[in-house]
């Protein structure tokens, strides 16, 4: 059954759907194996006493509950969404449920008994979920065993709930916290042997329970990176050289030596410069002043314009540079006796992750231990750059993951960030530096989402029906950069996400009978990386704006003609139909309201939404509501999906609207968000989140929706304007 989630609040409840929080607690006692506090005191709560039951779960006595998170939180619920579920099998007290990170080390140290640290991709729960749970169901089962042969009756008499545990013909009750010593002690069970709960019987998971990391928040209790204070601490600016692939020729270190507060000018790498100083304001304003020669390259030559050249003559180009992703029937022969045929070419620009918190990373260097209290969405990623760049063993290496103030891909497998704090630490042993990055540096020295086009041909029949569809996409290939290793024969299936059939959890929608999917790779000097959403993003505005212009060439309603595509492909039909029915398809709308509609997939979930948008005759847009629909296979937490839609529709409407990195000279335009805008709060509509969980699978949720926001939007400016949008942002676009 489909649940209907808002984001408009009653007064005086908005607070609470997220304002509980439970302090981590640390574990410094007990049978605890390797969990030290690190120096700075901002480890996940006070040193008291627990037990480990097993690598998932520690038991204090007071029956407090531990539950230990290999993941990533960067305002994404992954915390919560997982404790629920290790919870759920544990059969605890929820109120009693805490959590703390184990670090890259202590998981090295036991053979990754916690698996992955890695958080990107929409991955964090679902292929987590099934190792957690019974990390919670054996811990479980060894409390209960411990209980049974203290009380001499078999397993089998007991039963627990909320952390404790019953024996109804004795009518004996002993809770998690009196039994837990002894529990550590019995010899754990096959995890793989257990049989794990039906979601249909949850209690806990699959609950809009609240998170346990909002109060401090709000409190402000609540410690990041950035706000990091180490004694002795020393802070860095640093500034790479401003076009990509350029080095540093050389520098005057003379002429800011004696500005206050300077201790060091360390040159970090070949492009890199920082200054290290008694606080960052003055490290900043002392780099600001040093001059720095850089060298001249053909990359300094290169911009925006240059750059389009190059995408379309990848969209022209012939069998050579170019890989099919997908190809069925003859595209070429139907396209020639189509009884009408629709092109178009439409482009996207590069996008910065433009995360709140700027890079940054602490890092503490000594001959024989090196350690960096960093934000990282791959903890593991993060233990062996510093590795890699300390010079040391990764026994000898320690992270601390601290939460993050945004990600999006980020700070995921590129550690940038870590291997310039441990140079500039390693220059200084012994010293903790907390480096920071300006605005502008992290502007400049993003990996940007990248930037392509997209060429489309289609053909109907005499009766509107599609016939024939080919698409190029002609852009930068991630893998180019970050896994060359991936792009095999020179074929990057990756950057085709959304538009395959080859790729299980980014399928596409529709079936045609004659149609070719290409990729023509043409890189860049700029940089690229995961964005939240990646490709999706891009190939679902590809594809379901082209669809939208194919709709009304064969005069025909937007959902009726998806339909008739989507036989085949009943999940992503489901969402489509659900997100049409809350959005009101076919009903009337107020004067000068119009609606559009898109369905796309990925990360292993389906989305669909429909958006209701005016256009004045001045030209100015107003999005008034989004409806989007998502099946995700199982939901853990309704409340925590609804709120990462809302947030989607943050980020995909800015990046519609604002978004757009340019290059000029080489070098990225836009440094600060003066000119980089985002979305305010004016500008946000009223979203309606409907949750469709069919079940049976586990999908993604932090990313798949951002790929129908954008085009529901355009097809709906479509709608209002008669005329296609081909082009974003839309600030550089005359609607009317």
């Amino acid at each position: 059954m489909a649940q209907n989630r808002t984001n408009t609040r009653k007064a005086g409840t908005g607070l609470s759907r997220r304002e509980f929080v439970v302090a981590s607690g640390a574990v410094g006692g007990g049978l605890a194996l390797g969990f030290g506090i690190p120096a700075d005191g901002l480890a996940q709560g006070a040193a008291a006493a627990g037990t480990e039951v097993n690598a998932w779960v520690v038991i204090k006595p007071d029956d407090t509950c531990v539950i230990r998170m290999a993941r990533s939180e960067m305002g994404q619920g992954t915390i919560t969404g997982l404790a629920q579920l290790v919870a759920e099998e544990l059969e605890c007290d929820w109120k009693k449920v805490r959590y703390e990170y184990p670090t890259p080390g202590q998981n090295h140290a036991r053979k990754r008994v916690w698996g992955e640290m890695g958080t990107g991709g929409s991955r964090g729960i679902r292929t987590s979920q099934d190792y957690v749970r019974r990390g919670g169901a054996a811990a479980r089962q060894m409390l209960l065993q411990a209980a049974a042969e203290q009380w001499k009756v078999p397993v089998a008499e007991l039963t627990v709930s909320d952390g404790v545990i019953t024996h109804a013909a004795s009518k004996r009750k002993i809770s998690y916290g009196k039994i837990a010593e002894a529990a550590a002690k019995i010899t754990p069970p096959d995890a793989k042997a257990i049989t794990l709960k039906d979601p249909k019987d949850w209690k806990v998971a699959g609950k809009p329970v609240k998170r346990l990391d909002t109060a401090d928040k709000l409190n402000g209790a609540k410690k990041y990176a950035i706000d990091l204070t180490l004694p002795g601490m020393l802070n860095a600016a640093i500034k790479a050289a401003p076009v990509h692939g350029t080095k540093i020729v050389s520098y005057d270190e003379a002429k800011i030596a004696s500005m206050p507060g300077v201790r060091k000018i360390v040159k970090v790498d070949a492009v890199t410069v920082a200054v290290v100083a008694d606080t960052w304001w003055q490290a900043k304003k002392a780099l600001d002043a040093l001059p720095i020669v850089y060298e001249e390259t053909p990359n300094s030559k290169v911009s925006s314009a240059s750059i389009a050249a190059h995408l379309k003559e990848g969209l022209a180009a012939g069998a050579g540079g170019v890989h099919a992703g997908a190809s069925n029937g003859d595209v070429a022969k139907a396209l020639e006796g189509a009884a009408k045929k629709i092109s178009a070419v439409y482009s996207t620009p590069f996008l910065a992750h433009a995360c709140m918190e700027p890079m940054n990373c602490t890092a503490r260097y000594s001959a024989e231990r090196a350690e960096v209290w960093v934000p990282t969405q791959n903890g593991e990623g993060s233990h062996a750059a510093l590795s890699e760049a300390s010079g040391l063993p990764l026994d000898k290496c320690e992270v601390h993951k601290m939460d993050l103030g945004g990600g999006f891909g980020r700070r995921g497998g590129t550690q940038d960030f870590v291997r310039q704090a441990t140079s500039i630490a390693k220059q200084m042993p012994g010293i903790p530096i907390k480096m920071v990055w300006s605005r502008e540096e992290d502007q400049l020295h993003d990996f940007y989402r990248p930037i392509s086009m997209c060429a489309m041909e289609a053909g109907l029949d005499a009766n509107g029906a599609l016939t024939a569809l080919r698409l190029r996409v002609s852009g930068q290939s991630i893998n180019a950069w970050s896994n060359p290793g991936a792009i095999k024969d020179g074929k990057d299936d990756r950057q085709l996400q959304g538009l395959i059939y080859t790729a299980p959890d980014s399928l596409l929608g529709y079936s045609v009978p004659n149609m070719a999917i290409e990729y023509a790779m043409r890189n860049t000097h700029v940089p690229v990386g995961p964005w939240r959403g990646v490709n999706t993003n891009q190939n679902g505005i590809y594809m379901e704006c082209f669809i939208e212009e194919c709709a009304r060439a064969a005069g025909k309603d937007s959902l009726e003609f998806r339909r008739a595509l989507m036989a085949k492909h009943p999940k992503h039909l489901a969402v489509l139909n659900a997100a049409a029915e809350k959005g009101d398809w076919g009903k009337p709308l107020a004067a000068g309201v119009h609606r559009g509609i898109a369905q796309f997939m990925g990360y292993g979930s389906y989305s669909a939404a429909v958006a209701e948008v005016s256009v004045s005759d001045k030209g100015k847009l107003k999005v008034h509501r989004l409806v989007l629909a998502l099946d995700s296979g199982h939901v853990v937490n309704p409340d925590q999906v609804a709120a990462q839609v809302e947030g989607s529709v943050v980020y995909g409407l800015g990046a519609t609207m604002f978004g757009e990195m340019t290059v000029k000279d080489g070098r990225m335009v836009e440094t600060n968000f003066d000119t980089y805008d985002v979305l305010r709060l004016a500008d946000m509509p009223k979203v309606e989140t409907v949750l469709v969980p069919s079940g049976g699978f586990w999908g993604g949720v932090g990313e798949p929706t951002i790929c129908v926001v954008a085009p529901s939007v355009l097809n709906a400016i479509f709608a209002a304007t008669g005329k296609p949008v081909r082009s974003l942002p839309l600030k550089n676009i005359k609607l009317v």
